[in-house]
């Protein structure tokens, strides 16, 4: 048994039942694949050593999204990450992925789209490889777990003005017009609206009641007359389950972000995806007055500390608080420290 170095990886030569395996180690520290080597042959001298799958990230997404699409309402956004990820590393095999590739797709990716985004990319790479684990699909270290996040800037977020709106709404198509509209007033994930169905709407009341399988809430929010309105347009063509679908196929939709892409070009407008819709509700309710929690349940958040980052878009009303304090009436009494006691 012994160890050799391919690029700056080390890899674990050794022998199980008289066959020869040559396994990465997933790291480029000496004492680390020293301590992995020695943990495969514990494994072989105890019998409980397992022969590690040869997987490329494209096979483990074809198996990953099949679970994300029975587990999650997300799945979508979860879709969304792995093509950017297969793009980079789809063709390689789930032990040749390691952090010195990852580290250079963040750099690349960053000139392309948001820390945050980035972030969200790295943590989908981080979920796959710890699913793979658990599926016995992988073994070894994470080569996520030691890569360093970007730091976000949460305060900073990209917002809709009402005049943004209305350029983006007239460059939509029909259908996708609805989509943008219903968005901006529920503050529904892109993945929660298309995953919608008719048996969670109750349209003679005006409100949705859906499970998040996030945090397993059950999330309630009523529409109001705008979103109510396209409700009940949808409602009068229903052909299946969901109540947002693609016209052309009576399917559910599986993307729509070239579709809002075009629009924006289009409009002119730049920095806008679907998460941006969620933002513009809660900052609209935050600058009309609504309180945080409100928001908060609205918006489906398991903690107020996640929707503290609307906080600083309702100035308006932190004004109409502190004005409550005025006195009824404008008389002010003021003392003279300068003027003597009478006996």
């Amino acid at each position: 048994m012994a160890l050799y170095q391919r690029g700056q990886v080390w890899y674990a030569d050794y022998y199980e039942q008289g066959k020869r395996v040559q396994e990465s180690t997933g790291t480029s520290n000496r004492r680390k694949a020293e301590k992995f080597l020695a943990l495969r042959t514990s494994e072989i001298e105890r019998g409980v050593y397992a022969k590690p799958v040869k997987m490329t990230l494209s096979e483990l997404g074809v198996k990953y999204m099949d679970f994300a699409k029975a587990n999650k309402r997300s799945w979508l956004r979860d879709q969304q990450i792995l093509g950017h990820l297969s793009d980079a590393f789809g063709s390689k095999l789930l032990t040749n992925i390691t952090a010195l590739p990852i580290e250079q797709y963040k750099i690349d990716r960053l000139e392309a789209v948001s820390p945050a985004t980035v972030n969200r990319e790295l943590a989908g790479l981080k979920r796959l490889f710890n699913v793979a684990e658990q599926w016995g699909l992988y073994r070894g270290r994470n080569p996520v777990k030691g890569i360093r996040f970007l730091a976000e800037d949460n305060l900073k977020l990209r917002t809709l003005s009402e005049k943004e709106e209305a350029a983006l709404i007239e460059c939509c198509s029909p259908y996708l017009q609805d989509l943008v509209v219903f968005a901006i007033h529920t503050g529904l994930r892109l993945g929660e609206i298309l995953n919608l169905r008719w048996e969670e709407v109750d349209v003679d009341h005006g409100v949705i009641k859906m499970l998040v399988k996030k945090n397993r809430r059950v999330l309630e929010v009523p529409l109001n007359e705008k979103a109510l309105t396209i409700v009940k347009g949808w409602h009068g063509i229903r052909k299946c389950a969901f109540v947002f679908y693609n016209p052309e196929t009576g399917g559910q939709w599986k993307d729509l972000w070239l579709g809002l892409q075009k629009a924006c070009r289009k409009a002119g407008i730049a920095g806008i995806t679907w998460h941006t819709f969620r933002h513009t509700f809660a900052s609209r309710l935050t600058r009309a007055g609504a309180d945080l929690v409100t928001v908060k349940e609205l918006l489906g958040h398991s903690a107020i500390s996640v929707t503290m980052r609307y906080a600083h878009t309702n100035r308006d009303s932190k004004m109409r608080a502190v004005t409550l304090l005025n006195p009824g009436s404008d008389k002010v009494v003021t003392i003279d420290p300068t003027r003597q006691k009478t006996a």
